[in-house]
């Protein structure tokens, strides 16, 4: 039996791969919409892609189990749990507790979870070549490395109501009848490491097991004890925020994603091309360079992303896809680092990267407002109906902040201008720059007067001795 992990370090993002070698068989699980990773790997172990599943409606990523089976002709296989709300708008076999999908020797097992969301399955892995019983386990949202899948998203970021509590209580039932009770040498293997905001306190190791959960994990105490309002007191707490293009995702993942097919390679726009569609609006630049680089000068309302390794996360905050109909045109050595850009970009469902720019030559550039920190209180007393605005996490917020700042993520900020007062001067900041940079951009492209703060909090709070 083959189970490999295929991670994406940007939205700390884990799909698998289950193959039978002796039939040549594979199974998918929540794969994401760039593709050609999981084709390379079943052709390197000779396999063919049969099945494709996914363990529940992703908020977070745009799923590609339609795009991988459209691909390679594969069975998609996806949730009939959850009732009618939870049910997906595409042609897929439903799978209910205890359904099976079988690859040779390999029994794959969906067991409901609920508690993450009404709908979630996971799925035990029985290698029947070596025992009947199961030995993995892929727990996608469900169970993570030290934490738990949080329920509390279908109120943050999809528009529901007061659903976490429900959730959390599903949660708990889950973890009773589909976890614990099963044999402790399980290996697990969760949909998310360390950075996602699919929980509060995830950890990097990739697997974890039955047994090491049951005994160390923070809610083991609360299980042990049938301590139901403890459990949800302490799940509940804390979370992260959520981003806003998380509901999209949750709209675009039930309807079903749309198939892409064979992309286009991004095309080389000249500065006068570039120039003409940004200012009829049909064009905006992505400015991939580094923070410091931006600031001395870039193309007034190009978006900053200075970090490829984020550039899913940091486009699904600064570009809405189904308000803005620009194409994007990235700057780009060349169509391969573009067409990389373009792999992160339509994990989060943002599929216009057209073009790419090899240079900003022949291109006016102007430098973005910034205040050192040493300048920032001269600033606020000469100008104090300007709005500071904190654009990290609560949680970064409520540990500590500058005096008289407000809160709005990063993720958030372009999709909740209503909550930013008109006609005022916007002050923000992250840590140390680079959330700014993002949140900054997209609101200056949205038309709002914006001065950074440089070095962000990590720089004032230095200055501050």
């Amino acid at each position: 039996m083959l189970l490999e992990r295929i991670y994406d370090e940007d939205l700390a993002q884990a799909s698998y791969m289950i193959g039978c070698q002796a039939k040549g068989e594979a199974l998918v699980v929540d794969p994401r919409r760039d593709i050609q990773v999981y084709l390379d790997l079943a052709a390197r172990h000779g396999l063919t892609i049969t099945a494709v599943t996914e363990t529940h409606i992703h908020a977070d990523f745009l799923s590609g189990t339609r795009e991988l089976a459209a691909a390679t002709g594969a069975t998609a296989y996806v949730s009939g749990e959850g009732g009618e709300d939870w049910t997906y708008g595409f042609d897929a076999e439903l799978l209910h507790d205890g359904g099976t999908i079988t690859l040779g020797n390999i029994t794959v097992t969906a067991k409901h979870t609920p508690g993450h969301t009404p709908e979630h399955l996971a799925y035990l892995v029985t290698d029947g070549a070596v025992t009947d019983q199961p030995g993995y386990y892929l727990t996608g949202d469900f169970v993570f490395s030290g934490d738990l899948g949080r329920p509390d998203l279908l109120d943050e970021a999809a528009g529901y109501q007061d659903t976490r509590f429900a959730g959390a209580k599903q949660l708990f039932a889950s973890l009773k009848h589909a976890f614990i009770d099963l044999g402790d040498h399980i290996q697990v293997f969760p949909g998310h490491g360390a950075g996602s905001a699919c929980g509060k306190a995830l950890g990097a190791l990739p697997s974890t097991t039955v047994g090491y959960e049951r005994k160390f994990a923070w809610w083991a105490t609360y299980l042990e004890n049938d301590d139901e309002q403890g459990f949800i007191e302490e799940l509940l707490d804390g979370q992260p925020d959520a981003h806003a293009y998380f509901a999209r995702m949750k709209r675009q993942n039930k309807q079903g994603p749309a198939i892409m097919g064979e992309r286009p390679v991004p095309q080389e726009v000249s500065a006068t091309q570039l120039s003409t569609g940004m200012a009829d609006g049909s064009l905006a630049l992505v400015d991939t360079r580094p923070v410091e680089e931006v600031h001395a000068g870039t193309v007034p309302g190009a978006l900053s992303l200075p970090n490829l390794g984020k550039a899913a996360t940091h486009i699904g905050w600064a570009f809405d896809p189904e308000s803005d109909d620009a194409e994007l045109v990235v700057l780009a050595p060349d169509a391969e680092t573009a067409s990389e850009w373009s792999d992160h970009f339509v994990r989060v469902g943002v599929d216009r990267l057209t073009g790419y720019l090899p240079s900003l030559e022949e291109l006016e550039l102007s430098a973005p407002a910034v205040v050192a920190p040493a300048d920032l209180a001269a600033l606020r007393e000469s100008e104090p109906e300007d709005y500071l605005l904190d654009v990290r996490n609560r949680s970064e917020h409520a540990a500590g902040t500058i005096p008289g700042a407000e809160q709005l993520s990063a993720g958030k900020v372009l999709f909740h201008q209503d909550q930013l007062p008109e006609g005022t001067k916007l002050i923000t900041f992250c840590q140390s720059g680079q959330r700014n940079t993002v949140a900054s951009s997209a609101l200056r492209r949205a038309g709002w007067d914006v001065v950074e703060l440089q070095g962000s909090y990590g720089a004032w709070e230095k200055e501050q001795g």
